[in-house]
């Protein structure tokens, strides 16, 4: 079995970390409502698709 024969600094560590990381937010302008929101994400109105999927009414 393989073992690292020093140890592996902090550095070094961090230095391989930093290709993960999170990206910018897919965020598009809505063409009904014209506001910005995440793509497949239900509208601040409650509508996706053309289609009211939530009453805001109820809640």
């Amino acid at each position: 079995m393989a073992v690292p024969k020093r140890r592996t600094s902090k550095t070094r560590k961090r230095k391989g970390l930093t290709h993960y990381k999170l990206g910018k937010a897919p965020i598009y302008r809505d063409p009904e409502t014209g506001e910005f929101r995440r793509r497949h994400h239900v509208a601040a109105d409650g509508t996706y698709k053309g289609r009211q999927v939530i009453n805001k009414e109820e809640e």
